[in-house]
């Protein structure tokens, strides 16, 4: 069956490290995607950091923010609800493949509606979600716990233990260990794990070798770093960056 043309809308952005925009909300899914640079993208206190690899599918009348984590290009693909024959409910993590960037890169030129129509088409049956190849990143919502999470994602290499920083939230490590897991779904190791990797893609995307990155998020040797970044992303660092699917 053939599929039903949506109407795509695309916009370009060049932005600066730190740059971003603001919670907003708008009518149409969006699909946000760093041909150049890194971004990362808040929905609901979870966060995702986007190498050009990856884009990220936000269903329309979710609220979101984007910020750019270095000197980056956004493009924004903004797709009408009440045509796009695809509808992901929840935002969901796109591979980003060689023929889905060149369709993109198409579709912001002057076109004939015919050749228009054709590229959003097979634009819309390539795109791929990929399970396990981002870092996302939920906060807490307890005071307690985010402060924790503010402390560790301001500096990670911060090393205290879970009992050193229970004190310095005035909690109990017990609680802390609770309100980890059950309000990010993931253990307080596993959320420092991802914290420390997040922070660690802008500085991969910058060209700077794992030696010199591990230190700088916490890892005491670079060997601990790609086996850690592995664990999460399913590649290593290097892979991270530069294996896009063969579509």
């Amino acid at each position: 069956m053939a599929i039903q043309t949506a109407a795509i809308g695309l916009a370009r952005f060049d932005m600066m490290r730190g740059e971003r925009f603001e919670h907003h909300v708008h009518r149409e899914h969006q699909l946000v995607w760093a041909p150049a640079g890194v971004l990362m993208v808040d929905v609901d206190d979870r966060y995702w950091v986007l190498p050009p690899a990856l884009a990220l599918w936000i269903p329309g009348g979710v609220r979101h923010a984007t910020i750019a984590l270095r000197t980056s290009v956004m493009q924004g693909i903004y797709l009408d609800p009440d045509n796009c024959p695809v509808a992901w409910r929840d935002p969901t993590v796109m591979a980003v493949s060689p023929l889905a960037r060149n369709l993109i890169e198409y579709l912001a030129g002057t076109l004939a509606d015919d050749h228009r129509l054709h590229a959003e088409t097979v634009l819309l049956e390539v795109l791929r979600p990929v399970v396990k190849a981002t870092i996302e990143l939920p906060l807490p919502a307890d005071e307690r716990a985010r402060d924790v999470a503010h402390l560790l994602l301001s500096d990670p290499t911060d090393h205290r233990s879970l009992d050193e920083l229970a004190r310095v939230a005035r909690s109990s490590p017990r609680t802390l260990l609770r309100l980890f897991l059950t309000e990010t779904g993931l253990t307080f190791t596993q959320w420092r794990a991802h914290a420390r990797l997040q922070a660690s893609i802008g500085l991969l995307a910058e060209g700077q070798p794992v030696a010199r990155v591990a230190p700088q998020v916490g890892y005491a040797t670079a060997s601990a770093f790609v086996a850690a970044f592995r664990r999460v992303t399913g590649h290593t660092p290097a892979a991270y960056f530069s294996r896009l699917p063969t579509l």
